[in-house]
């Protein structure tokens, strides 16, 4: 299925533009996320006895060597006293770890707000999911705010993450409307299958446009019955993603410099075995991606 996908992706390469000429190395940083131990973090209606927070997320860098940390909206930020913040801060300098920062409901006092945190935590992405549970934003109102924004992202990226309801195209048309540099795509790799879409479609529309990678994999099963699928996460490097292909792809572009390991870990009927099943396949993630990431990928 790999090599499958692979011939996909040449097929669908895009010429890097006078803007983002190839890099002569292109080797991006391998990071853990919130959402690669989303259980443990927290779900609603599935909360451990002792949720993860970032000193444990930091934890869990330090046994795996990872150096790079990104904070998604699972847990809130801008919800942390001034005395949480520092200390994470703190802590995150003296062991060498990088931080980037996520949040959702895109608005321009939310950016603001998260905005001021990356910068007290030295973080220079900040990803953000458009949407909430009461707000959905028109494309014009997400490029409106896009241009807004501007003004408050200097020295910061902000990463747009594809998710179910904007298709590729619409994603690109929103971001490349606001003509503003600093705003590019957080691509998750299994996220557009919720709006119909492949990772080549997505690729095709969003790979100039990435500047933060989630790498997510996924399996894809046909049930019992045979009238439909049932997508489910798999380990990095036992599903249908090929990695290796999608990191040659984002290569002509330079704008991608981070690449974050989440997982889809399927429940387990105990809370407990969910978790423990989390921690194993985060540790074969990292042990099959560690070596990819040790050399340059060529366009």
């Amino acid at each position: 299925m790999g090599g499958r996908l692979q011939a996909i992706l040449a097929t669908n390469v895009n010429p890097p533009t006078a803007h983002h000429p190839p890099p002569t190395a292109y080797r991006p940083q391998l990071g853990l996320s919130s959402y690669t131990y989303g259980w443990a973090v927290g779900v609603r209606g599935h909360l451990p006895a002792r949720p993860l927070d970032e000193h444990g997320l930091l934890d869990r860098c330090g046994e795996h060597g990872i150096r790079l940390l990104q904070i998604g909206d699972n847990l809130p930020l801008h919800t942390f006293d001034e005395a949480r913040l520092n200390g994470f801060a703190d802590r995150a300098r003296s062991e060498g770890v990088r931080l980037e920062i996520g949040a959702r409901r895109l608005t321009r006092e939310r950016i603001a707000i998260y905005a001021a945190i990356a910068r007290r935590l030295d973080a220079t992405l900040v990803r953000f999911v458009v949407d909430d549970v009461d707000f959905h934003p028109t494309p014009d109102e997400v490029t409106a705010t896009f241009r807004e924004a501007t003004p408050l992202l200097d020295g910061l990226t902000l990463g747009i993450e594809n998710h179910d309801r904007f298709p590729a195209a619409t994603m690109a048309a929103m971001i490349e409307a606001a003509e503003c540099k600093s705003v590019g795509v957080c691509l998750d790799t299994a996220n557009s299958l919720g709006a119909g879409e492949g990772l080549a479609e997505v690729l095709s529309a969003l790979a100039p446009l990435t500047v933060n990678l989630h790498i997510k994999d996924f399996d894809i099963e046909r049930v019992d019955y045979l009238m439909g699928f049932h997508v489910t996460g798999r380990p990095a490097g036992q599903g249908f993603l090929d990695v290796p292909a999608l990191l040659t792809h984002l290569a002509p572009y330079a704008r991608c410099h981070t690449a974050i390991l989440e997982l889809w870990t399927p429940p387990e009927p105990r809370i407990e075995d969910t978790i423990a099943k989390e921690v194993s396949w985060a540790a074969e993630s990292i042990a099959y991606l560690r070596p990819l990431f040790t050399h340059s990928f060529h366009p």
